[in-house]
């Protein structure tokens, strides 16, 4: 068992460059499962995530070389259709393979969803998507199968989910006729796998907006792809950078897919400065309440919802969070409370009454974004902070500690601490 140790008051400048989005590299990773032949990611951050990934891709019988913040991945053959449940149990991204499967072999059998425990995160609109695709879909022993590939239909989409965007992406690509999909979501992933697959020899159009048209091909081909930079750990920094003065430059990803999370820090009285794929925020005085409700994008992330919570925790005067996305995600309030922070729930709503500091505590990591805001709290809380269950952390952030290290924090990691 490791723990993060913090030890709060030290202010932060400096830059920090951000690797690849997490929650765009793992869907290219099962896109590729789409080409005979091997393809290659650029950029892929060096995250347990990528390793569970790579484990699943592996199990279905393609090869993932690593080299650097490179991946090779030769799916030239492959050999089964199942992802298991103690990998999916893991990641809840593991899902993404259902498209690439169907679009691939004509067939899955892919264990319901793991991951963090922030929320329903129900796949049903997923099997609603490709169902209405023509795929023939069971779920019995808590696994999705499916058979069949997809013939061009139009799906209308109760919601704009993320991964059920890109899982009728990916299946519909090397389906038959033409596919439109309403109220797609907007990510700037579901853009870069879009991109990936037009690579590939996929013919997309809008993606990247709430209509997406697909002309189904015949077959792609393998290819080279870059991913973008992962906007949420830059968003993370750049918090950090509100909480501790500053200035803190975040390198590395497009300002643009943080536009209302800058707004927001704008609104705190932080002094925002915007960039070539940069970002750079210092500390102003007080720390102005302001109130975030989190949507899909191109609304407030609610990946960063933990983490702006952290900053209101600070502020002069009261502030409202309001999650929209997930129900579960304010578990992280109770570990923040134990800080001395002032949060109280009602609802889908957090009530936030600023308080003059935290206070360092031992606490326990509830989920990825949740971690990462603990660290972040015990960066500005007196005293010294001993977060446990990294492991959530890893799935999302690589070298997480010596990035602040290197911005001034004093924070390390320590091994058994407990034993």
């Amino acid at each position: 068992m490791s723990s993060i140790v913090v030890t709060g008051g030290r202010p932060l400048s400096g830059e920090v460059r951000v690797g690849g989005a997490k929650n765009s590299a793992l869907k290219l990773m099962a896109a590729a499962l789409l080409a005979p032949g091997v393809s290659t990611l650029r950029n892929v951050p060096d995250i347990s995530d990528v390793a569970v990934m790579s484990q699943v891709l592996e199990h279905l019988g393609a090869k993932v070389e690593r080299a650097d913040h490179s991946l090779r991945i030769d799916a030239t053959t492959l050999t089964g259709h199942e992802a298991p449940y103690e990998l999916v149990a893991l990641m809840r991204a593991s899902t993404c393979v259902l498209g690439s499967l169907v679009g691939r072999l004509g067939r899955a059998h892919v264990a319901m969803p793991g991951g963090c425990n922030i929320g329903s995160r129900k796949v049903d609109i997923h099997i609603h998507g490709l169902t209405q695709l023509g795929v023939q879909i069971t779920t019995e022993h808590g696994f999705i199968d499916a058979t069949g590939r997809a013939t061009g239909s139009t799906v209308s989409l109760e919601f704009p989910s993320v991964g059920a965007t890109e899982n009728l992406l990916m299946a519909a690509s090397v389906g038959q006729g033409t596919t439109v999909i309403d109220n797609a979501a907007r990510e700037p992933e579901i853009a870069d796998l879009a991109h990936f697959l037009v690579a590939m020899g996929a013919r997309i159009d809008g993606a990247g907006t709430p209509t997406i048209t697909i002309e189904g091909v015949s077959g792609l081909h393998p290819a080279e792809h870059t991913v973008i930079g992962d906007r949420i750990e830059a968003g993370t920094y750049l918090v950090a950078g509100a909480l501790c003065g500053g200035p803190v430059t975040v390198v590395g990803f497009d300002p643009r897919h943080l536009d209302i999370v800058l707004t927001k820090l704008r609104d705190t009285g932080a002094a925002v400065e915007v960039g070539a794929e940069r970002v750079t925020v210092r500390r102003v005085g007080a720390i102005r309440p302001v109130d975030v409700a989190t949507l899909p994008y191109p609304g407030f992330p609610t990946d960063m919802q933990a983490q702006f919570m952290t900053l209101m925790a600070i502020a002069d005067g009261d502030s409202v969070i309001t999650e929209n996305v997930f129900e579960n995600r304010f578990m992280f309030a109770d570990e923040i409370g134990r800080m001395g922070a002032d949060v109280r729930i009602d609802g889908h709503h957090a009530l936030i009454r600023g308080v003059p500091g935290l206070s360092g505590a031992p606490v326990r990591s509830p989920e990825l974004r949740g971690g990462a805001a603990l660290v972040l709290a015990g960066l500005v809380a007196e005293g010294e902070t001993v977060v446990t269950d990294i492991h959530h952390i890893e799935r999302g952030y690589e070298d997480f500690v010596p990035r602040l290290r290197a911005l001034g924090a004093s924070v390390h990691i320590v091994d058994e601490l407990f034993e």
